[in-house]
């Protein structure tokens, strides 16, 4: 997302850019991964993980929660001991072959659709923080006005491909009708791919229909084209509760795309070590995966990894560590394994938008991006560890991003990338600046970071050179004025607010308060 180049003037300094134009961004695209990814371990010791968790499954069990789920693994020839339940291994090795390993992802503007699986890789924005910040307003509990903000960035940045969730809990709706005004935001803000919380029957049934009403297709088509997606997160270590268990039940049923993740922390909710900790990870995701085939065979599914280590002297979940870079390439493998698609995040634990938020970050993205991910949740704006979405995070890792996506981009080796012509001619001891090569690419020839502020030391004013943050602080207000909302027929947007309406005189869903 590079500003236009600033021009000399005279010397060394350089004048600022003009605040009036409009920031420029890579297109929107599909991305595809071209090159393997990494393994950090061998293929016996992805079967050597394979087989502990046939035998985590087999042995230790898992409680199933909801009676539902347990009759549909005990019909498939697992045992049953009150909530426990215990898996045969040939079953799990058999019905997760109707896994599919590509799909489309259909948004309500199909020039958003998504394919997912293969080398593709797409991001989401940060994902369900509690709280928001931005320099202006420092910290604060999320709300609807911020929640919608988000949202118009996350649809403004072609780097952002579709929502994984609220970018911020809209705290001040009531949840019994939070989903529906926040699904509606979602809807009319945007016309990128959404995302569920399986909290319940009723929630999904109403944020389905509300995306049947978007794309205005029919209940029979919409069985037929994913159109929404749902995290189902194991409760770690070993347990499906119910309102992730009827999440599976009812998306499945319905062909829509189920993003298995254990949320398995190495020695708190899993055993210390990441071969441990990725072993317990993929035993809950193997389980999850077969419920998903056995209620609908060829049912979306994706392999969620989500495991990273705490902080051993005070127990706080630590995020873009070497050991989440780990754990994210393992998981990874055993994805590919299973060839199914595969799921990773970008996270920190960092407090503020500093030098910890950008190398935890670096370390996140690079672990799922080697690792092999198809899907990136909260690929911009995460901070605090997941409990605050920030404005200008967003905007550092949009840029982030931006150079993930060079950097995926192929790297060409043809006589004209070889340049053996420009390099004739320049000869020794000359420079490529004024080649008809050069000035034929320049504007392409390379990334040009948006948050580099590209004056020397000498240049400085009093005030020195902007910090990143001061930066990212700086382009918020830009891109916010940039945004406006997609186009939506009328008729579209009546029945969206009558589905609404009504749901909202009818009480939403019942909550405890």
């Amino acid at each position: 997302m590079a500003e236009p180049k600033r021009r000399r003037s005279g010397g060394r300094n350089r004048t600022r850019t003009d605040v009036s134009s409009k920031i420029e961004q890579r297109p929107f695209q599909n991305l595809v991964r071209n090159f393997e990814p990494t393994k950090v371990v061998s293929d016996d010791e992805v079967e050597a993980v394979h087989e502990a968790s046939l035998q985590i499954l087999a042995n230790t069990g898992i409680d199933v929660l909801e009676p539902a789920a347990r009759q549909l693994y005990v019909e498939a020839g697992c045992t049953a001991e009150g909530s426990r339940v215990r898996f045969a291994p040939e079953m799990v090795n058999e019905v997760i072959k109707t896994c599919p390993s590509e799909f489309t992802l259909h948004a309500p503007n199909p020039a958003h659709n998504l394919q997912i699986g293969g080398n593709n890789v797409v991001f989401s924005a940060v994902a369900s923080p509690p709280n928001v910040s931005d320099t202006a307003g420092g910290r604060r509990m999320g709300n609807q006005d911020d929640f919608r903000k988000l949202v118009q960035l996350s649809q403004h940045f072609n780097a952002i491909q579709f929502h994984g969730g609220y970018p911020v809990e809209p705290a001040d709706i009531h949840p019994s009708v939070r989903h529906l005004h926040a699904t509606h935001d979602l809807l009319t803000l945007s016309d990128k791919a959404i995302h569920a919380y399986s909290l319940g029957r009723q929630r999904n049934q109403d944020c389905l229909e509300m995306v049947r009403i978007a794309r205005q297709v029919s209940e029979e088509k919409l069985d037929n084209e994913p159109s929404i997606t749902t995290v189902i997160n194991s409760s770690s270590p070993l347990r499906l509760d119910i309102p992730m268990l009827l999440g599976i039940l009812e998306y499945s049923a319905r062909n829509q795309v189920v993003i298995m993740t254990p949320f398995t922390l190495a020695g708190a909710m899993a055993p210390v070590t990441i071969a441990g900790a990725v072993a317990q990870q993929n035993a809950e995701a193997l389980a999850g995966m077969a419920l998903t085939q056995l209620v609908r065979k060829g049912a979306p599914v994706v392999y969620g990894g989500f495991t990273s280590n705490v902080d051993m002297k005070s127990g706080s979940p630590a995020f873009g560590t070497p050991e989440f870079m780990k754990a994210a390439m393992l998981g990874g493998q055993m994805a590919r394994r299973y060839r199914v698609p595969y799921r990773s995040s970008n996270v920190n634990a960092a407090n503020a938008v500093d030098a910890q938020a950008g190398y935890e970050s670096a370390f996140s993205l690079w672990g799922a991006i080697m690792g092999g991910a198809n899907i990136v949740f909260h690929g911009a704006g995460w901070l605090e560890g997941g409990l605050r979405a920030s404005f200008e995070k967003m905007v550092m890792d949009v840029d982030l991003i931006q150079m993930m996506q060079t950097f995926l981009s192929p790297l060409e080796v043809t006589d004209s990338e070889l340049a053996l012509g420009a390099i004739d001619d320049v000869g020794p001891g000359g420079h490529f600046f004024g080649t008809q090569h050069t000035q034929d690419r320049y504007r392409d020839a390379f990334y040009s970071p948006m948050l580099s502020d590209w004056r020397n030391f000498e240049s400085w004013d009093e005030a020195g050179s902007p910090t990143t943050d001061q930066k990212a602080a700086e382009l918020v207000p830009r891109f916010l004025a940039e945004c406006s909302p997609p186009p939506i027929a009328e008729n579209v947007r009546a029945e969206l607010d009558e589905f609404v309406s009504r749901r909202v005189a009818e009480g939403g869903v019942e909550t405890d308060y």
